[in-house]
């Protein structure tokens, strides 16, 4: 039996671009990150309404995710035996101070569902796993910074004890227009040895 993992792909957004395997194939530097968000959604082609309606977390790992999976899930329409497993080092603080401000004033009350429902980070997975049909084991994690062991670690296990085929992983925070998506797709085959040193050389990219 081959116990040797690999990663399949990987992603990156920071600095105004999206790149994937490396590549830049959307960039943009004279937008603030919600509408560098929007044009690279439109640039992209990636077709799913509820990305307009999503927290800026989510938008980060939904994009990131889905330049990765368009291109490699053969079948779109089949489920995905996929697992997820995120980090990052905020959770979801952006959209809980939106939240936090919508109640602070008892006479002026207006605490909103639609951002409510956004203040957990893993809700970015949900979005994920609804749009590419993944319902497999899924996790996000908090750290004070990128940590490549436990990623390694945690996406082995998930790979040796058949719980998934592949796992998609990462690291995606967003904070007060500082934002970071680093994401990867692990499983038996392919170009990129999947161990702690490839992890971290990509993630410097």
């Amino acid at each position: 039996m081959n116990n040797e993992t690999y990663i399949q792909a990987f992603s990156h957004i920071k600095q105004k671009k999206v790149l994937l395997n490396g590549k830049i194939i959307f960039q943009d530097n004279s937008l603030t990150f919600p509408d560098f968000m929007k044009e690279a959604y439109r640039s992209l082609d990636i077709k799913y309404a509820k990305f307009f309606k999503m927290d800026l977390l989510s938008k980060l790992a939904f994009m990131a995710a889905d330049i990765i999976l368009k291109s490699e899930i053969e079948n779109s329409e089949k489920e995905q035996d996929i697992a997820i497993v995120f980090c990052n080092r905020a959770s979801s603080l952006d959209t809980d101070r939106k939240h936090q401000k919508s109640i602070d004033h008892t006479d002026n009350y207006f605490p909103s569902p639609a951002v409510f429902v956004y203040t957990l980070p893993n809700i970015c997975i949900g979005e994920i796993s609804i749009k590419h049909k993944l319902f497999s084991e899924n996790s996000f994690f908090i750290f004070d910074h990128f940590e490549a062991d436990h990623l390694l670690d945690y996406t082995n296990s998930l790979l040796g004890t058949n719980k998934a085929d592949r796992v998609l992983c990462g690291w995606v925070d967003y904070e007060d227009e500082n934002y970071e998506a680093f994401l990867y797709l692990v499983g038996n085959k392919g170009p990129i040895s999947h161990n702690k040193e490839e992890i971290a050389r990509l993630y410097t990219l």
